[in-house]
């Protein structure tokens, strides 16, 4: 039986957000501070309309309004936090988008026939949204016919006269957007073009005569975040914002666990102020990082632990997501890569105690087993097949753990049944666990995080840890590149 640990972290903050997607039957009395924005919806009546909201990659409800006989409503309480917004039809489907600002007494007037036709009287944002939308539409549509033209084009001479018109599309638009920038440095929509622009790779210039290859690398990289400010909780409500983020580390920052902590510490330190923004990365960066993609990053989950959670930001979860998050740091503490591996002296098959840092070996492959699990009797006679092809005359040695000590027999029997030879097969007996949890130690299950099998490491010759949690074939990769000559 395999077995696999879940592990989620529910943010208080993201369990407020799902519950906004409930609509609101009640508002609060409107203050001077708060938001009044009328809506008239035909020809919707006696029925509940919505606005909703952008939250990093979902949506969801933050407010309702009731429509009467004359499709008249209105949205009035607290002030919601800046950013796209759009109206929600009874039937749940989106109407059209709008901005929210910090003014949020304003009027909206829409058919839902028409969608595109509506008007909103009083917001400054959504006026220069609306042309926005009025001039990418038309620009839009030019730059369709031109590139079906394009395609359709039977001489290069065509080809080259549409491929740049619809260049020139493009730099048209980014033209709209700066212009806007420069005229509404203070607006809404500046902030959301500054967020979704991403800069144009320049060309390879020449270092004292030679052609230097990463600028244009190096360029985009560190202009990505150009005016953008992380704190700002208004990111959280675009479409791009969290696209733009994931983008940014599968393309321009190293898998390294140590490069992608310098990013993470800069962005999480720079939101920071954020009310919303910084939980919201705190976050995405753990569940990405608790599980990773990637071996050895791991190591970036425990920065979170160490520098955030184990400082304080532990108010930011709930009872159960912090023993989470608690127990997985503390599993992962003892067993990153290039640490010494913990000790093991397990008892084997006689009865004799077998020490892991008494074998004398180049490396040393560690498996945690349990033979009546279905995948560990599909990956054991693999490592096997590995060990007597290549691994054997290498001087590997295994060193495997059967994690259950009621399954002796079954243990004993498939070892024999595959003829798992000259392998130091070891178990922990019930009076070597009582004694070590009599003593407060920690269990080998937690030193070498032992929540699945089967659970493989890679050991030096010194028995520090080089790799984990590879298939065999990636363990023998390595193993042929660490053991060639160095030149």
């Amino acid at each position: 039986m395999k077995r696999v640990i879940q592990l989620f972290v529910f943010i208080l903050l993201i369990q407020t957000a799902q519950a906004q997607t409930k609509p609101a039957a009640s508002v609060k009395p409107t203050t001077p501070a708060g938001k009044q924005i009328s809506i008239t919806l035909t020809p919707l009546k006696n029925c509940w309309v919505y606005i909703g909201s952008y939250y990093g990659k979902g949506k969801a409800l933050v407010d309702s309004a009731y429509l009467n006989d004359k499709s008249v409503g209105a949205f009035k309480g607290n002030k919601l936090v800046g950013g796209v917004y759009f109206i929600v039809s009874p039937k749940m489907t989106i109407q059209f988008e709008l901005l929210i600002d910090s003014k949020q007494q304003f009027s909206i007037v829409g058919d839902t026939l028409q969608k595109d036709k509506f008007v909103i009287t009083g917001s400054q944002d959504n006026d220069l949204f609306k042309s926005y939308l009025t001039f990418s539409s038309e620009r839009g549509k030019i730059m369709q016919e031109q590139e079906a033209a394009y395609h359709q084009s039977k001489t290069s001479a065509d080809s080259t006269k549409y491929k740049n018109l619809i260049m020139q599309g493009d730099k048209d638009l980014q033209t709209y957007r700066e212009d806007l920038i420069k005229k509404h440095p203070n607006s809404l929509l500046a902030m959301l073009f500054n967020t979704m622009k991403r800069p144009t790779a320049p060309p390879v210039r020449m270092v004292k005569g030679k052609p230097d290859s990463l600028y244009p690398y190096r360029f985009v990289k560190d202009h990505f975040w150009d005016d953008v400010v992380f704190s700002d909780d208004r990111l959280l409500r675009t479409p791009f914002f969290e696209s733009k983020l994931d983008d940014y580390f599968k393309f321009y920052v190293s898998p390294e666990p140590d490069s992608l902590i310098d990013e993470v510490k800069f962005m999480l330190l720079s939101a920071k102020p954020g009310k919303e923004i910084y939980p919201y990365l705190l976050t995405k960066f753990t569940n990405k990082y608790i599980s990773p993609e990637f071996m050895g990053q791991d190591k970036v989950f425990l920065y979170l632990f160490e520098n955030f959670y184990a400082k304080g930001d532990t108010v930011l979860l709930n009872a159960a997501s912090k023993k989470t998050i608690t127990d997985r740091a503390y599993s992962l503490m003892a067993n990153q890569l290039g640490l010494p591996s913990a000790p093991l002296d397990l008892t084997d098959t006689t009865g004799k105690t077998v020490s892991l840092y008494g074998i004398k070996a180049p490396f040393t492959v560690v498996i945690f087993w349990d033979p009546n699990c279905g995948h560990c009797k599909e990956e054991v006679p693999r490592l096997d097949s590995m060990y007597r092809a290549k691994w054997q005359a290498l001087g590997v040695a295994i060193y495997a753990v059967n994690i259950y000590e009621n399954e002796n027999v079954a243990w004993k029997k498939l070892i024999t049944e595959k003829s798992l030879h000259n392998w130091y097969h070891v178990y922990q007996t019930k009076a070597a666990r009582a004694a070590e949890e009599k003593a407060g130690q920690p269990s080998y299950k937690q030193l070498y995080d032992v929540f699945k099998t089967p659970t493989l490491y890679l050991l030096d010759k010194d028995k520090r840890i080089i790799a984990k949690q590879l298939s065999i074939q990636q363990f023998d990769d390595l193993i042929a590149t660490k053991m060639k000559p160095k030149s």
